[in-house]
């Protein structure tokens, strides 16, 4: 089994592309979701993270407040780092787990699978993966459609974006990218001309 690490910077539309690389049966795992899976009521990655940062870091419910702890990891770097600490090993064991074919609920019909990560380049991610697809847009439209989405200011968006590799960087360092600045009809046409790359190239 391949592994296709997609990846891109925040508002790039990586949700999108997965959905028809999704639709034409192939199986994918979201880094994003797994890093909420693993912070889940009840999980000892919560309760680390209550205990560093106090219980208002949690909502009513006991559930993680993401838009509180957002705020304070990106406003202090020294408190990012020790989150990433925490989190990032728990997360790559997860994707392992749901990337293996014992994890697939759907099973596997397809040569290879998608890990979509917005960090895939900025962590050790990278190195579970085979070929690297970037989804791109001009930064811009990342920070028009981010604050679009998620209620967010443009300074806060630029401090994510800052947080992420750079475009050019990201860019340099793919083995394939999508241009998702393009209407709908032309992403689904780029995208089955990769499914048809890679599943010539992993057969």
């Amino acid at each position: 089994m391949k592994i296709v690490g997609l990846t891109g910077g925040i508002g790039s539309g990586k949700s999108t592309v997965v959905r028809i690389f999704g639709d034409l049966g192939v199986h994918w795992v979201d880094a994003d979701d797994v890093a909420r899976e693993v912070v889940e009521p009840g999980t000892d990655a919560l309760a680390a993270i209550a205990e560093h940062f106090g219980a208002d870091i949690l909502l009513p419910d006991g559930a993680l407040d993401r838009a509180a702890l957002r705020q304070r990891v990106f406003a202090n770097p020294t408190e990012r780092a020790w989150l990433e600490a925490l989190l990032h090993p728990v997360i790559r064991h997860e994707l392992i787990r749901q990337l293996s074919a014992e994890g697939a609920e759907d099973g596997y019909t397809l040569p290879y699978a998608l890990l979509v990560s917005p960090l895939l380049l900025e962590t050790d991610q990278k190195e579970l993966v085979d070929r690297v697809l970037v989804v791109d847009v001009p930064e811009q439209i990342q920070i028009e459609r981010t604050m679009a989405r998620d209620d967010n200011s443009r300074e806060q968006v630029e401090r994510i974006m800052a947080a992420q590799m750079a475009r050019d960087e990201r860019r340099s360092r793919a083995d394939a990218s999508i241009d998702n600045n393009r209407p709908l009809q032309d992403v689904e046409r780029q995208v089955c001309e990769l499914h048809n790359r890679f599943l010539f190239e992993f057969r």
